[in-house]
């Protein structure tokens, strides 16, 4: 088998092990934009007009603010706080944002000769007090890895905040999202309309669809699934059955987007780029008194076969 090994090239960091091959971008909010078995198809969504394959930006892009629609959607998996919202300091009004979404995290290397580490870490966001940490565990021999995310409060007061992890995969060909456990499902946000879903044994499946929307689930146990041409990606997660989470109690979201004809003026001009679903995983909601920290650790597996 072959050894784990970490390539640097620009500002971007390659893991491979032989099996899966990661690519992080510290500078574009400590993003993880390429996900694929050596020689295979990518998994992960970006934004091919924003990037190239060497997951360089194709032109300069500054930390900002502002509202969806001025959002630079890069793609991929990236980390950021729950709950969303605009009303008040106790939600997070990105993205975009100039820290953990769209900032430069530091990157921490360790390499050994079963496995291979990066720990990607955010500047402390004012506005939060967070600071967050995403660490990458890439071991020999596995078709899959694992990220321990942490939250940091960095402020002088307590801070309330959940973990909440989006990961982007391309919605234009056949396949579905699914999350494990009782179909129990909320509308938590319709652009265009609310996604459509249904039962599937021991799951609920949410298709591919050109729907602008999200659904929270909050008696979801711990399995989430992506089916797509590139392959299944799943993400195996601890749930706190006694914790309240955020968004109507939701431990897992799935949103839709696709092109319209116009921005949606009531999600602030958002305007998707492409057929995108997000499968998020969410941790519980902690109160922070200063210093403290939270974390989440999400185990991925990827199967490189085509959408079933």
């Amino acid at each position: 088998m072959t050894a784990p090994r970490i390539e640097e090239r620009g500002e971007v960091l390659w893991l491979d092990n032989g099996l899966l091959r990661l690519g992080l971008a510290p500078q574009l909010g400590g993003r993880l934009l390429s996900l694929a078995v050596p020689g295979g198809p990518e998994l992960l969504w970006r934004n091919d007009e924003l990037l190239t394959d060497g997951l360089e930006t194709r032109a300069g892009h500054h930390p900002h603010g502002g509202r969806l629609g001025d959002w630079l959607n890069y793609g991929g998996d990236k980390t950021w706080p729950a709950p969303q919202g605009w009303s008040g300091p106790g939600e997070w009004a990105g993205p975009p944002d100039p820290v953990l979404d769209s900032g430069r995290y530091q990157a921490i290397t360790a390499v050994t000769g079963d496995a291979v580490t990066v720990t990607l870490t955010s500047g402390d966001d004012p506005r939060t007090g967070l600071r967050l940490s995403r660490k990458f565990v890439l071991e020999r021999g596995k078709r899959g890895y694992t990220l321990e995310l942490t939250a940091r409060n960095t402020a002088d007061r307590p801070v309330r905040w959940a973990l909440w992890n989006v990961t982007q995969l391309a919605a234009d060909g056949p396949g579905h999202a699914e999350v494990a456990g009782p179909p129990e499902v909320v509308g938590l946000l319709a652009g265009t309309g609310f996604p459509a879903w249904e039962p599937a044994g021991d799951r609920v499946r949410v298709p591919h669809q050109d729907v602008v929307g999200k659904l929270g689930f909050p008696a979801a146990t711990g399995l989430l699934t992506h089916v797509g041409a590139g392959g299944t990606l799943t993400q195996a997660f601890a749930v706190a059955e006694d914790a309240e989470y955020p968004d109507q109690g939701s431990r897992v979201e799935i949103w839709t987007e696709c092109p319209l004809p116009t921005p949606l003026a009531e999600l602030g001009d958002l305007d998707p780029p492409a057929r995108i679903v997000e499968i998020e995983v969410l941790g519980p909601l902690t109160t922070l008194a200063p210093g403290e920290e939270t974390g989440l650790t999400i185990d991925c597996t990827v199967e490189a076969e085509g959408a079933r």
